[in-house]
Formats: C-alpha cells, structure tokens, sequence
C-alpha cells in the first residue's frame, strides 16, 4: 500500500514538470501528440517557413538553406540559396520568411537579415531554384531596420494579388509609431516591388503600423486580414488589420485603448505565447506558438482561444491543406529544448 502512494506522488509530480507553461483563462488544456500523428521530415535546421506547391513542401531555414520535402515519397533535398547581401543570422536574424510565386518554375518571395556598414538592415528579394541552389534574381525593398531581435520576416502574397510583408520594430519601440520608417509595420507591394497605387499612405509600402514584432498573417475567405503579434512581457495580440491603422505600439498594449489607435481583439494578459506563423480555416485562426509551445486555436466568432497540440516544444509556422494541418518545430534556435533528430515538419489530421 505504500508502495502505491508513492508511485501515484511521483507520477503526479511527473505531470506537474510537463505542463511548464500556464494557459490564459478560458483557454482548454491541450491534446497532446498521438501515435497519428506524422513526421515528414527531420533534422531541420532552424525552420522558420512551410510553403508549398503540388507535392512538396519547402522550409526556409535560418541560416540560408531551403529544405525540400516530397511529401508521397519522402525524398528531402537541401540547397543554399545564394544572396547577393551576405546573411546575417545573429540573434533572431536570418533568412526567414519565404513565399512561393504562383504560376512560375519554381520562384519565391524571401524575406532575410544582412548587415551592411556596422549595421543591421532586412530586405525582401526574388529567388529562384536551380539545379543545385536557389539564386537571388530581383531585390524589391532593403534597408528595412533590423536588429538582433524584432526582426519580424513574415511575407504572404493576398487575396488581392499583393504582397505582405511584416517588419518588426528592430528594438526602437518609437520608430513603430512614424509612418514613414518601415520598421514595426506591415508593408505592402506590388510584385516587382513598386508600391501599389490604392496603398492609403500615398507613396509608401506601409500597411499598417504600430506593431511590435508581427510574424503572422493570415486571411479569411471574404479577405479579412488578421496579424499575430509578440507583445511585451506577455500580452501577446491577436489583430484585425485594416488598412492605415495604427495598432497602438508603443504607447498602447492588452486594454489600453487611445483615440486614433487599434486595439487588439484578443491578447494573452499576463502569459506568453511568442505567437508566430497562422493559418486560416473555417473561421478559426492555427496559430503556432514559440513560447507557449503549442499550436492555438483562436474562434473568430467566439472570440476564445484553445490548445489544438501540443508536446513538440517551440513551434514556428502553420500549414492547412484540407483536413490535414502541417507545423514545423524551433528547438534548435537556442532558445528551445532540442530532442534527438530535432527540428521536424509533423502532420496531423484535424477532425
């Protein structure tokens, strides 16, 4: 008999270790990973993007690699993509965000950190695969403010034929608040990099502003856009993007409401997410977060916010097909736990 109380103690302590993290209230305890679910790929280096087209994957990774996974066979191929501004990768730098140009074989968007005179700067360029690597062709904006942290580095092309890019503050928390610098924003442009001529601020790729550290943006089917958002100290933020709105950072987080600034529709008080990569599927938000360590599900309607997966440690960007969801892990970034063949790229079947 006390041999039973001791097991029961220590397997409740056991649990207790596990679950590291709180959940905001409201939010349901998570669905940890099954036998189910499958692993596509591992040994990924750093991955920060899953993009897509016919069969096969591709993940952009930190330090200036794309990993392609074909997905009925499993073949993995990994090739350098060379740029014509050398990488920086220190901090949260790197070659990040990456997006795949319709209707060409086979080219991308990329989004990528460089330092240039002493200083820190991001830009966005067009790659495309060859042989044996992927190759910068076109350069669409640099001189994005960056630093080693805040770098933001999420681009999607939208609804309407654009392309979005998000930008991070770079660490000057003020420069978000002036329209005119193109840090803390979420930018938008043409696909040969000019600026589109219905953009609200004349002139200017800003989108939006007042952001902190964007790294996710997804839309619905009638083309609402919504941004996930690293708040400070917590108070991570789930957005309604409208276009030139300003979404308060600095001098508003969480609450805080001031005249001519947006609040977020929902943020996470006192507990952290890092919330990263979203995808958008049946009105509700998959939002993969670093910190928190899980994927999210946020009801647009119901405005509440739940647990989908969780037990894979950081995860770093979302991807819906149908009926299957596909992430990608960020344990080998030095600030996770890495387990043994860490990063992966997991598929699960929703319900």
């Amino acid at each position: 008999m006390l041999l039973f109380f001791v097991i029961l103690f220590l397997t409740a302590c056991s649990e207790k270790d596990h679950d590291n993290q709180s959940f905001p209230e409201g939010e349901e305890q998570p669905t940890i990973g099954n036998k189910s679910d499958l692993v596509l790929a591992e040994n990924l280096e750093v991955p920060w993007t899953i993009t897509h087209k016919n069969d096969t994957f591709y993940i952009s990774e930190r330090h200036g690699t794309i990993t392609s996974i074909h997905e009925p066979s499993g073949e993995t191929q990994k090739f350098p993509v060379n740029l014509q501004k050398k990488l920086f990768t220190g901090g949260e730098g790197g070659f990040l965000g990456i997006e795949l140009i319709p209707d060409t074989n086979i080219e991308a968007f990329a989004y990528h950190t460089y330092e240039e005179n002493g200083s820190i700067y991001n830009r966005v360029i067009r790659i495309v695969k060859e042989k044996d690597a992927w190759r910068e062709t076109e350069v669409l904006i640099e001189n994005i403010p960056g630093a080693k942290i805040h770098n933001g580095g999420r681009i999607k092309i939208g609804p309407d034929n654009k392309l979005y890019i998000t930008t991070g503050d770079a660490a000057v928390p003020e420069s978000s608040q002036n329209a005119e610098i193109l840090s803390g924003k979420i930018l938008r442009l043409e696909f040969d990099g000019s600026i589109p001529i219905d953009n609200l601020i004349k002139g200017s790729p800003t989108y939006s502003y007042g952001h902190r550290n964007p790294q996710g943006l997804a839309w619905t089917e009638n083309g609402q856009l919504y941004e996930t958002e690293h708040g400070q100290s917590a108070h991570d933020e789930i957005n309604m993007i409208s276009p030139g709105k300003n979404y308060g950072w600095p001098l508003i987080q969480g609450d805080e409401q001031k005249e001519g600034m947006e609040s977020p529709i929902y943020h996470t008080n006192e507990n952290t997410w890092a919330p990263s990569g979203v995808a958008y599927q049946n009105g509700k938000l998959y939002i993969s977060s670093l910190r928190g360590e899980a994927v999210r599900v946020f009801d647009l309607e119901l405005k509440e916010a739940s647990v989908l997966i969780e037990g894979y440690g950081r995860i770093r960007d979302v991807y819906i097909d149908g009926k299957s969801l596909y992430f990608i892990t960020n344990n080998t970034d030095g600030r996770g736990t890495s387990a043994e063949n860490d990063d992966r790229i997991i598929k699960i079947e929703m319900k």
